[in-house]
């Protein structure tokens, strides 16, 4: 009987330490594959969509598994600090502290959107499945800083987006994984063509990373005998030079500044801030006059605008300004109070 006893006890005892097993194995269980720790890196608002659109894949319980977003803390008015927050996702400040050991335990994806730091190799290499960014051009066109506002400051009809894997040591270099194009029209404005490109840029990051595998099947190396640049923009780069630009490269740049930079130009010894362009006519450059000379004025006082005219012989009007640091003036404001007490021949943009 008591053999019969100390049997029955061990069995009880085997059982109840197999039970307390299988209970620690099912509340930790393995990570699941198909889900994804994602890292991402971001600063402004092209970067916004595509952080949203990653939370709420997480919030569904969706492919991200989880979400935490590397920032600076320096930059003011930071929308992804202001989005994160308010989502309660755990930030970081860039630069990162994080060892590559800690990031390779943590994480399985980076993602980077408009973030304008190199990332370390050391980094790079610590995500198991490696880093994404989301480029605003069809690469290998347009690599660089500011590939929207080069798009319509070169007049290009058509842009899009690129999701690419992150390369070490260069931008906008890696294979590519898949690419939107987007079209832009002869009068779309930077920040219309790039509240687009945020959007659709964010949808097919997010379908890559939905799709992974997949996609990583069938990367596409980046020719670098077709790349083209878009650095980052200069002072300079807002300068019109009235005798070298035709009257479509005044109004494309204009359409490309637009919201970022004021076109300038000087009045005499005056710095010239030019707010608004607009095209001559039914949406059309306008045609020239023969007795102009390029960044001649004149005030239609029928259209009460201001005609510029610009080195192909063709006009854009010129709606708003200010003039030495004055308050901003529509074209009539601007020839009742300046224009109109000048002599003709000083009536000359340069």
């Amino acid at each position: 009987m008591k053999i019969l006893q100390n049997m029955c006890r061990n069995v009880f005892e085997y059982r109840r330490k197999v039970s307390l097993s299988c209970g620690r194995f099912y509340c930790n269980p393995p990570r699941d594959n198909s889900r994804l720790r994602v890292l991402f890196f971001g600063t402004d608002n092209f970067s916004l969509p595509s952080l949203r659109i990653l939370n709420d894949s997480f919030k569904s319980n969706g492919t991200v598994a989880s979400l935490e977003v590397v920032t600076s803390f320096k930059a003011t008015k930071n929308p992804l600090k202001r989005f994160a927050d308010g989502e309660s996702l755990r930030l970081h400040d860039w630069p990162l502290q994080k060892t590559g050991s800690e990031v390779h335990r943590n994480f399985d994806l980076g993602v980077v959107v408009s973030f304008g730091h190199l990332i370390p190799e050391a980094l790079i290499s610590s995500f198991r499945l490696g880093m994404l960014n989301v480029h605003a051009s069809l690469l290998p066109k347009l690599r660089g800083a500011a590939p929207i506002v080069h798009a319509i400051a070169a007049g290009h009809t058509e842009t899009g987006v690129t999701i690419m894997r992150i390369r070490p040591r260069h931008f906008d270099v890696g294979e590519i994984l898949t690419q939107r194009h987007v079209p832009i029209g002869p009068h779309t404005l930077m920040p219309e063509l790039h509240g687009q490109l945020a959007n659709v840029g964010a949808a097919a990051l997010l379908h890559c990373v939905e799709n992974l595998d997949r996609y990583y099947r069938c990367l596409r190396t980046q020719d670098d005998g077709e790349a083209t640049y878009a650095p980052k923009i200069v002072p300079q780069f807002a300068d019109i030079r009235w005798a070298e630009m035709s009257a479509r490269e005044v109004y494309d740049r204009f359409r490309a500044l637009y919201s970022y930079k004021p076109l300038t130009t000087r009045l005499g010894a005056e710095l010239v801030k030019i707010f608004r362009v607009s095209c001559d006519g039914q949406g059309e450059v306008g045609g020239g006059e023969e007795d102009f000379v390029p960044g001649e004025i004149r005030f239609c006082r029928k259209s009460k605008r201001l005609r510029v005219q610009c080195g192909d012989g063709k006009m854009v009007c010129v709606e708003q300004l200010a003039i030495g640091g004055k308050k901003v003036m529509s074209g009539q404001e601007f020839y009742n109070g300046f224009l109109s007490k000048l002599e003709p021949v000083n009536r000359v943009f340069s």
